[in-house]
């Protein structure tokens, strides 16, 4: 069953549009590579730099990566990840320092290298239009450079999903040696898994499709079950020597911080988040990418004028999505039922899929100069919403927390107290040396956070005890409250410290109101050693 939709361009061959005056082929081409090459340049740009400092989940990975090697399994028992980047970014910092400009070039390499794969997979699929598209798509995407400038793994498990698609399509491809492809598939796989959890839905949703090719695909059965082996072996031994920790970690942690959305809000933040967000110019990609996701299912080029849509939909491309989609349904599900949360940075397991899927839309396209047009629309709409990220981001308070304290005449040797531990990683990487820091309950180390058991201890802590420890440690010193109601688990623990360090403080005053507009927000008060 088909229909056909019109399509609003015209076709004019190259010899047509050169006796009619238009530029020739050649320049038009030259034309072209020279805007390519602009706007990947571009996007590459927007990939080194962010002016908001790091927020939690950034200063909390520095922080576990500079534990050293020996320490960092507990560590990450305690905070519920696996190793991979955490090495990776030791290493890194080993070299290159730890400067917020320093530890995000980081994720803005991986995600740099993964535009050529991306190239590959495009043109792998349908050839050069789709790989330039995918290129561009990816390159100019503001969810891709959101997070190559942060000091999180996101960028990394993209990097590898692509190579690991690459690898896989070559396993299956009967005019090229496997061996290689296929040892390479199983320990893309591993590695995948020592790098987000998330991993595991697309691994399994990948090796579901591959059982599935082989029960339809009679001729593709040996190479397609050749490559399930390979992945289930790959991961097996890659993973087993983490696997304890995994499971502690399974018992202990999780994500206390959050609730699980339903299906429907995920498929929603998702497309929007890969748009860039809910600002004007993301929502308009997110439906550029998701018009271009139904033509590469359903879309078929009649001629210039007309495309067919097909409701069968279209081989290669169908399993792509399916692969993405699956993924990241099974996350959703898992999620739900395990009330785990959920955040739309989870789903960079699928990220590259749905470029390519996205990529892919525009061979429903006769006319090369609506292709163009797409292309430079998206480009656009991407680099804004990638500028917004470079100029405007909005992460954490920390950097008015710490001018609110110099306002308030803060000095080394003054006390900081963070409300919940979770306020305590970035607010400490951007105060200078000197202060005292004690985090609730347990007037813990502000570096780190120890999710374990978390719900449970913060339920069962005394925010009057914390606060008496806090002014036996504090006497004769200003206290500075960084604090925000309203996180999970905590219930009014924070606002009764508060109000037993002001009763015990008279002159007490708030610096700070906490800025919706931030992600991480974040309220100051001050507790001075004596009334005024």
């Amino acid at each position: 069953m088909s229909v056909s939709v019109a399509a609003t361009s015209s076709r004019h061959d190259a010899d047509a549009d050169a006796s009619a005056g238009g530029p020739p082929v050649r320049d038009r081409s030259a034309v072209a590579r020279v805007a390519i090459a602009t706007v990947v340049a571009a996007g590459l740009a927007l990939r080194t730099w962010t002016s908001t400092p790091m927020w939690l989940d950034e200063a909390l990975t520095v922080n576990i990566s500079s534990v050293g090697l020996g320490d960092l399994r507990g560590a990450l028992e305690q905070d519920g990840a696996p190793p991979l980047y955490y090495v990776l970014l030791a290493g890194w910092m080993n070299a290159f320092g730890t400067s917020d400009v320093a530890v995000r070039l980081l994720s803005a390499l991986f995600s740099a290298a993964t535009l050529p794969l991306a190239f590959m997979m495009g043109r792998r699929r349908g050839g050069a239009v789709v790989g330039i598209a995918a290129l561009v798509l990816l390159a100019t995407s503001p969810f891709a450079i959101r997070y190559a400038t942060e000091a999180r793994m996101y960028s990394l498990v993209a990097l590898l999903a692509s190579a690991g698609w690459i690898a896989l399509v070559n396993v299956l491809d009967d005019r090229r040696p496997r061996i290689g492809w296929t040892i390479a598939s199983g320990a893309i796989a591993g590695l995948l898994l020592l790098t987000h959890y998330w991993s595991f839905y697309l691994v399994g949703a990948t090796g579901l499709a591959l059982l599935v090719t082989a029960w339809r695909r009679p001729d593709k059965r040996p190479v397609a079950l050749r490559a399930a082996g390979a992945i289930g072996v790959g991961s097996v031994v890659l993973f087993a020597p983490w696997l304890p920790t995994f499971l502690s970690q399974m018992r202990h942690t999780g994500t206390p911080w959050g609730v699980p959305p339903g299906p429907v809000e995920v498929a929603f933040t998702t497309l929007v988040d890969f748009g860039g967000g809910p600002k004007p110019e993301g929502q308009a990609l997110a439906a550029v990418l998701a018009g271009l996701a139904v033509l590469a299912l359903l879309g078929r080029a009649i001629d210039s004028r007309r495309i067919e849509l097909d409701l069968r939909t279209v081989a290669g491309v169908r399993a792509d999505f399916a692969v993405a989609a699956t993924a990241l349904l099974v996350g959703v599900l898992v999620g739900f039922a395990t009330d785990s949360a959920w955040a739309s940075r989870y789903t960079s397991i699928a990220f590259p899929l749905v470029i390519l899927v996205a990529a892919y839309g525009l061979r429903s396209f006769a006319d090369r100069r609506l292709v163009a047009v797409v292309l430079a629309v998206a480009s656009l709409l991407g680099l804004a919403g990638g500028a917004r990220n470079a100029v405007a981001a909005r992460r954490t308070q920390a950097e008015q927390v710490i001018h609110a304290m110099e306002q308030a005449g803060a000095a080394p040797g003054d006390v900081v107290v963070y409300c919940p531990d979770q306020l305590g990683p970035d607010v400490h990487r951007a105060l200078p040396e000197g202060f005292e820091h004690y985090t609730f309950p347990d007037l813990a180390d502000p570096r780190l956070v120890n999710w374990v058991d978390y719900g449970e201890r913060m339920r069962a802590a005394d925010p009057a005890a914390f606060a008496a420890a806090v002014l036996e440690r504090a006497k004769g010193k200003n206290i500075f409250y960084v604090w925000m109601p309203g996180y999970r688990t905590l219930e009014k623990s924070c606002e009764r410290v508060n109000d037993a360090l002001g009763n015990a403080r008279p002159g007490n005053r708030q610096l700070l109101d906490p800025d919706t507009d931030y992600f991480e927000r974040q309220a100051l008060w001050y507790h001075p050693a004596s009334a005024p």
